[in-house]
């Protein structure tokens, strides 16, 4: 057995599982740079406004029944003692839009704390649609009692009043009426999120009547924007500038448009399409998240994952080196290469907290892989190796580059890369007689 190939073997092993604790601390410090983002994010929603669910309109209908008569029974005999009219009963009955349309246009907007940056939306939209009440939708039964009076309430929510950028006038059947902070308590659990009532004035009892609306809205948030539909049937239209948005919730939409310039979103919802059982703490939302398609603090996680194998690679090339031109590399030229090769990621994270990731990999890049070569030019006796390893420090971070920028191709990247890897030691080991290799 060859105990020097053996040794040197095994030194590589240990050197690469000592390298293992920087990319670790590395890695921690990522994860705790993304929880002081998620932190940030957290303060601006809790000083300004966070993500918004809009929900209505909906037509309450406030109605007071007169129950009939109760005789009051001697509790002995069991006859009746007297007769007496109960006080009036206070009733609700809730009713969705026959028709609602919403299109609005989103524009990003973006608050920075420090160095961490925080994405809002601002979203004007128009919403506009009609209520059918017919006849008999306030009819009683004999038992039941009489209708003594009704009055029709507006009612739309959303998450975060704070978000409301303006005070909509409404159009009511062609009247100007406007909306105004909640106070029949009666209502409190009407619809979801807070809500915002609008007065319309009696009903007359057994009379069909419909109402057609329309009123302007312009909605604040952070990071997605969702809408519950109530109507019996919904359509919404989206539209931004932003060019990455993610569609999610229970509906998805049936035309979308989505490239640099922006996207084009149109949801076509029916109430045969939602659940009857649905609560008003778990209802069935379609929602458009505008986002990264991979953060800063993504990419550098899911870069540093494959700092281990840019060491692998690296001293697998250095032990060629060895084996090929019978050079010998001592253990501490490994570790300080290693080292360099681990600080990038230190470095990564660190600049692209100030400029374009693009850029901090760029530049993060050129620092280590031009140490790295200024450093092998004195250790492997020349410029033409130490240009030649940093040719294939450059391949290995493009390709990495790569990787990040397309997660659909990072699995087909990554094991090209192995592949290549491995031909190339097999191409340059393939007439090396390893039985014969000596101490020397």
């Amino acid at each position: 057995m060859n105990w020097t190939l053996l040794k040197k073997l095994l030194g590589m092993v240990i050197l690469t599982l000592i390298l293992m604790v920087p990319l670790m601390m590395v890695e921690e410090q990522i994860s705790m740079r993304s929880a002081y983002q998620q932190q940030v994010e957290w303060q601006v929603a809790r000083t300004a406004y966070g993500q918004q669910t809009l929900a209505g309109p909906v037509l309450a209908v406030r109605y007071r029944v007169q129950r009939p008569m109760e005789v009051i029974t001697d509790e002995k005999t069991g006859k009746p003692v007297k007769t007496r009219l109960p006080p009036p009963e206070e009733r609700v009955a809730m009713l969705p839009a026959e028709r609602l349309e919403i299109a609005g246009e989103a524009k990003m907007d973006e608050r920075q704390v420090g160095i961490y940056r925080v994405r809002l939306y601002h979203l004007e939209m128009l919403l506009k649609g009609s209520f059918s009440l017919p006849a008999d939708v306030l009819r009683l039964e004999p038992e039941d009692g009489k209708l003594l009076d009704a009055r029709a309430v507006l009612l739309f929510g959303v998450t975060d009043l704070r978000g409301i950028g303006n005070d909509p006038e409404a159009d009511i059947d062609g009247q100007k009426r406007r909306f105004a902070k909640p106070k029949d308590e009666a209502l409190a659990h009407a619809i979801s999120g807070s809500r915002l009532e609008m007065e319309l004035g009696a009903l007359t009892p057994n009379a069909a009547r419909s109402v057609d609306f329309s009123f302007p809205l312009k909605l604040s948030g952070m990071s997605s924007f969702s809408f519950a539909p109530t109507a019996l049937a919904n359509s919404l239209t989206l539209t931004s500038e932003w060019p990455h948005p993610s569609f999610s919730g229970s509906f998805l939409p049936q035309e979308r448009r989505v490239d640099d310039a922006g996207f084009e979103a149109k949801w076509m919802v029916s109430s045969l399409n939602l659940n009857n059982n649905q609560d008003r703490e778990n209802v069935e939302v379609l929602s458009t998240s505008f986002i990264e398609p991979v953060d800063l603090y993504l990419q550098s996680e899911r870069a540093i994952k494959y700092g281990i194998l840019f060491i692998v690679l690296t001293f697998t090339a250095f032990f060629l080196w060895e084996i090929l031109r019978r050079q010998i590399l001592h253990g501490m030229q490994y570790l300080l290469v290693g080292m360099a090769l681990t600080i990038f990621f230190l470095l990564l994270i660190a600049l692209s907290e100030h400029i374009a990731f693009l850029y901090a990999y760029l530049l993060s890049a050129t620092a280590c892989i031009g140490l790295i070569v200024f450093y092998l030019s004195s250790v492997l006796g020349g410029r033409k190796p130490a240009l030649a390893f940093g040719g294939g420090l450059v391949i290995l971070y493009g390709a990495l580059y790569g990787l990040l920028q397309s997660e659909d191709n990072a699995l087909l990247i990554g094991s090209g890369m192995l592949f290549i890897a491995l031909a190339a030691i097999m191409i340059s080991t393939r007439k090396l007689n390893w039985r014969k290799l000596g101490g020397t």
